[in-house]
């Protein structure tokens, strides 16, 4: 993977990795109600499911790209789309419901919340669906696969663990702010704008040469 590629893609790391979403709303959750070095373990099950995921796209799609530069392309576009098709979801979205912070079990032990933590990325289709337009975006098919895949799958675990550690330790100020409805609608708006510049990094992509 070259170094500019991996740069652009540690910049997309970071702009899914803040989205709020399902993980976020669990790692919150978690945090608020058992602390940080507790709460914590629901990362760990999080990054467990997006490591199942990063595997499943490496195993469908990375042949498919090595052989085909016209799925590479079509791959690309529906990337580009799904990017743009969330940038407005995210805009129009509702602010989001925060009484499922309080509804976390008492006295979950560490392995129920790496499990739960599973559940909320592998239950999650339209993460996997997200992985399937972005992750090839970023893959040299010329090179060998699976160190790319090892690659991407790294740098997406380090990040994400970084994130929910914000997320987890900052659980009472964060929600604070997210309970204001005008508060949810500008990060709503603010991610929206991520998404948007995230397209527009893919669309300036290119095949490398086999």
């Amino acid at each position: 993977m070259a170094w500019h590629t991996w740069l652009a893609f540690l910049v997309a790391s970071w702009v899914i990795s803040l989205s709020p979403g399902a993980g976020a709303i669990a790692s919150m959750s978690s945090g608020l109600r058992y602390g940080f070095a507790r709460g914590y373990w629901n990362a760990l099950g999080l990054q467990l499911g997006l490591a199942l995921q990063i595997a499943i796209v490496a195993a469908g799609v990375g042949a498919i790209l090595a052989t085909s530069a016209m799925a590479f392309t079509l791959i690309k576009w529906f990337g580009v789309a799904y990017l743009l098709y969330l940038a407005v979801r995210q805009w129009r979205a509702a602010p989001m419901d925060m009484s499922d912070a309080a509804a976390a079990p008492e006295g979950a032990s560490r392995a129920g919340l790496v499990f739960r933590g599973l559940l909320v990325n592998v239950s999650n289709p339209k993460a996997l669906v997200f992985m399937l337009a972005v992750l090839p975006q970023f893959i040299d098919p010329g090179a060998p696969l699976l160190i790319q895949y090892l690659i991407i799958g790294a740098t997406m675990v380090s990040v994400d663990l970084i994130v929910m550690a914000g997320y987890t330790g900052l659980a009472s100020r964060v929600l604070r702010l997210l309970r204001s409805p005008r508060q949810q609608r500008r990060l709503n708006r603010t991610f929206a704008g991520l998404f948007v510049g995230a397209a527009t990094l893919l669309a300036s992509l290119r095949r490398a040469p086999l």
